[in-house]
């Protein structure tokens, strides 16, 4: 596969988002510390991540952390609308735009010299017209390949622009800290750690057959080519999702079984509508678990039958609780999330013998058409009345 064997990839990151536009919309906000979410911190503002708060935080720990600060209710459509007017600015700059969430995106600028200019200048040029015409900070990252990309937007925040020169990549990532490789967590850090391995530079020193013998097999193929820059990803316009999820985090507090399996369903119709309205199917459901020492396990379960069905769905993901139910007893609790994998064309399918019979395809589709007209919450289910249904934030199209 192509990789440029110059800077071209733009990876564009908005800055705490959901507070950003917050405080682009009343005044009195600016310079101050800033949650939204009156409970799971949803985004904090860099003035209140000074203190240690973080996305995804329990609100009374945030506030334990900030008491000062001005915590303010989720308004999803005025993010959605930044966001779209985000990337119309994205698009403008060049037609090979990859979204990856509502708030950020890899941007192909390597055709673009003779119109546009260097890629350092169309960068600077899509931060001033991102504050000009949406209001809101954003930061650049300008290197060879998307992980770098990413990984040097990671590094300028907030309302930074960083360029990685091709022959510099190398000295610049194997300075930083291992933490900075996509897929090393806390769990993966902390092995590494025991071992020695501090930073980048070191994990590239050490051969593959070390490091699958450190984090496995996957893991370590995977940090191998990162910690060399080896990413041979192109930018793809248009890509659909490979799949889809949604989450709800829990806080502390002890949660029945009723109470779980009540999340589980509201996750099921959300995803299983999503995967209706994509023209979409999927084979794989995956349950997601964070307990209470912040240590995450996943759960998974692949269907006969691609299906975008909410029963079927539905009925997987409670297997999946049902079995890990034991452990959630013994480690408590603090994300529950669903998402569902090995996505497909909803398109006609040779069936199978014996045939199955009649499905609740109807239903969900005489479902979706009430909802579509009068409002996701115009039909619900009867365990799902009183009951918090957490916050449905906007998306990128699947």
């Amino acid at each position: 596969m192509f990789v440029s064997n110059r800077e071209t990839i733009l990876h564009a990151d908005l800055d705490a988002f959901y507070a950003a536009v917050e405080q682009r919309d009343d005044p009195r906000l600016r310079g101050l510390p800033v949650l939204v979410g009156p409970g799971v911190v949803l985004a904090a503002s860099y003035e209140a991540k000074a203190y240690g708060v973080r996305t995804a935080m329990n609100g009374a720990r945030a506030r334990a952390l900030c008491p000062q600060a001005i915590v303010v209710r989720p308004r999803m459509s005025a993010y959605a609308e930044a966001s779209k007017a985000v990337f119309e600015v994205f698009r403008e700059t060049t037609p090979l735009v990859e979204g990856i969430s509502i708030d950020e995106a890899f941007l192909d600028v390597g055709g673009l010299g003779r119109i546009s200019g260097p890629p350092a200048r169309i960068a600077a040029r899509l931060r001033a017209e991102v504050l000009a015409r949406v209001g809101l900070p954003i930061t650049v990252g300008v290197a060879r390949t998307k992980f770098l990309a990413k990984v040097a937007s990671g590094v300028a925040k907030p309302d930074g622009l960083l360029v990685v020169p091709a022959e510099e990549e190398l000295e610049f990532l194997h300075a930083l800290e291992v933490e900075r490789l996509w897929g090393v967590g806390p769990a993966t850090a902390a092995r590494l750690r025991e071992r020695g391995v501090a930073t980048v530079g070191q994990v590239a020193a050490l051969g593959e057959p070390a490091l699958v013998a450190m984090v496995g097999q996957a893991a370590g193929r995977h940090l191998h080519s990162l910690a060399h820059n080896h990413d041979p990803r192109p930018v793809h316009p248009g890509r659909r999702r490979r799949s889809i999820g949604a989450q709800r985090a829990l806080g502390r507090r002890a949660r029945s079984r009723a109470d779980l399996d009540a999340i589980v369903v509201s996750l099921a119709d959300r995803l299983a509508r999503r995967l209706r309205q994509a023209r979409r199917t999927c084979r794989t459901v995956v349950l997601r678990l964070r307990f209470d020492d912040y240590a995450r396990v996943s759960r998974s379960r692949t269907m006969a039958d691609a299906t975008a069905e909410t029963e079927a769905i539905l009925g997987a993901a409670r297997e999946l609780l049902s079995q890990a139910w034991p452990m959630i007893e013994r480690r408590g609790l603090t994300l529950l999330g669903l998402a569902l994998g090995n996505l497909a064309e909803d398109a006609p399918r040779q069936l199978t013998l014996p045939f199955t019979p009649a499905t609740d395809s109807a239903l969900d589709a005489a479902l979706d058409n009430v909802r579509d007209r009068f409002g996701s919450a115009a039909v619900t289910r009867a365990t799902l009345l009183h009951r918090d249904q957490g916050i449905s934030v906007p998306l990128l199209p699947d």
